[in-house]
């Protein structure tokens, strides 16, 4: 028997559902406050329950799929097109079910307590790393208002006003002298936090085992480990490598008609944050790895520099799919063989 597909917009007190009645075809739509929605698709036969990918989903992912329902989380971006006209409560959950219809839209993995915790930790932390350079160019361009000029980047910057302390005094009034004490307390109470965040990035890496693996990947530092293994989980919300490095951005987008196809710049989708690290990680291979890949030797060769870390970055995150999607260790001087199968034939033909 199929199973009656639900399109749920969840929100933070009001849910809305719409579904159609299997046995008589009729169009249903229920408003359902919070603290109703477990108890009412608790008495509900096993269904297909589709979600934007937003807010407060995986947990209410979790929450359904324990009461035995199949839930699928849907992105918010390819959802929004099935939005007929105005746009409410009641409409967005018609086109969450609408797009349930359909296979082609990749549904996003749903992410256990675990993967959400370590996820919460980089958040905070960047959070964090996001206030203390505000901070820092706030009081940068506080004290040019009085004649005062530092020196570009955190440690300079600082370092300047610690050794140059008494010559600024002069030249700002007494409140400014306070404000700038106080700025320097908070960047201290941000620099405390941010280095307490990295304590617990770290030892999740030394207990998370596919951390520890991606951690013998070259370019990928303890960030990069723990992040990737935490959105990663057991991979299998991918089905390849490529699709990973394609869900986060690090291919190019391209636009055809009339059989041709124009391939432009990267599509930058997905999570910035992961393909920061991974780009990051890339060019620090790039600029300090004595012995390099022959392909990116030749690549560096004959393309600028951005097009290789690029690159780079795309093979490290096929890479770490395959060590988590297969189980395996990292060995350098690893090479894949080709696809078999109807893929295989694809390529060939």
């Amino acid at each position: 028997m199929n199973r009656t597909t639900y399109g749920l917009d969840i929100a933070k007190n009001v849910m809305q559902l719409h579904w159609v009645d299997g046995e008589t075809g009729e169009i249903e739509r229920k408003k359902l406050a919070r603290a109703k929605l477990s108890e009412f698709f608790a008495q509900r036969q096993p269904a297909r329950v589709a979600m934007e990918a937003c807010g407060s989903a995986h947990h209410w992912a979790r929450v359904l799929g324990g009461l035995g329902h199949q839930v699928e989380l849907l992105p918010a971006r390819q959802v929004r097109a099935f939005v007929r006209s105005n746009k409410d409560d009641a409409a967005d959950a018609r086109a969450i079910w609408l797009a349930a219809q359909h296979t082609d839209i990749r549904r996003a993995p749903v992410k256990t307590l675990e993967q959400q915790a370590v996820m919460s930790l980089h958040r905070a932390r960047s959070h964090w790393v996001s206030v203390r350079t505000a901070t820092i160019n706030m009081l940068r361009s506080l004290l040019y208002e009085f004649g005062v000029v530092l020196p570009g980047g955190k440690k300079a910057g600082l370092k300047t006003i610690s050794a140059k302390r008494a010559e600024i005094d002069v030249q700002l009034p007494q409140p400014m002298r306070r404000l700038v004490d106080l700025q320097l307390e908070t960047l201290k109470g941000v620099d405390l936090s941010i280095d307490r965040l990295d304590a617990e990035i770290a030892e999740q890496q030394r207990q998370l085992a596919a951390a520890r693996t991606l951690r013998e990947v070259p370019g990928i530092g303890v960030l990069g480990a723990t992040a990737l293994a935490a959105t990663l989980g057991d991979a299998s919300g991918w089905r390849s490598g490529r699709e990973f490095a394609a869900s986060l951005g690090l291919v190019p987008s391209h636009s055809g008609t009339g059989g041709k196809t124009h391939v432009g710049h990267l599509s930058k989708r997905g999570d910035p944050y992961l393909r920061t690290l991974l780009i990051h990680g890339a060019r620090a291979v790039i600029a300090q790895a004595k012995v390099k890949p022959a392909w990116l030797e030749e690549l560096l060769r004959r393309r600028p520099l951005n097009v290789a870390v690029v690159a780079l970055a795309n093979k490290m995150a096929r890479t770490v799919w395959a060590l988590v999607a297969h189980g395996r260790a990292y060995r350098s001087e690893w090479k894949s063989t080709p696809p078999s199968g109807w893929g295989a034939q694809a390529q060939t033909a």
